[in-house]
């Protein structure tokens, strides 16, 4: 039988890790949208990457993953991550259609809390956003 050999790479080693409450900026790497477990709604994921903490310039969790989610259901908080990256509030009306796809690679500070689930402290990004500051 064949050893199974295998090497860890930093974002295997630091996933999961809580970092402290803070603002901190990041790099949006990747969108993706999929059903809900229940199929009721759609869950809309943004995959970043921390680069630094947005008010002291910090770099303890540079390079650092970040993932969170939008649901169909509950879209309100996708309006001040439009309006981080620069969208004008006034061009946020309804009817009018967005999409996540061209937030890649753009850069916007994101309030990364902590909360209690199934016993374990985990990262929550709850819907704080502003348009980054001069670092």
């Amino acid at each position: 039988m064949e050893d199974s050999i295998f090497e860890f790479t930093k974002k295997d080693l630091v996933s999961g890790k809580v970092y402290e409450p803070a603002w901190y900026r990041v790099r949006i790497d990747e969108t993706t949208t999929e059903p809900s477990k229940d199929g009721g709604s759609t869950n809309h994921w943004i995959n970043g990457t921390i680069l630094f903490n947005a008010d002291d310039g910090d770099r303890k969790y540079e390079d650092h993953p970040i993932r969170w989610s939008f649901n169909s259901k509950w879209m309100a908080p996708a309006r001040g991550f439009f309006v981080a990256l620069g969208t004008p509030e006034e061009d946020i009306v309804v009817g009018k259609r967005f999409s996540f796809t061209p937030a890649v690679g753009k850069e916007l500070d994101v309030y990364i809390e902590n909360v209690l689930f199934d016993g374990r402290q985990n990262n929550k990004v709850n819907g704080k956003f502003r348009l980054p500051r001069v670092a």
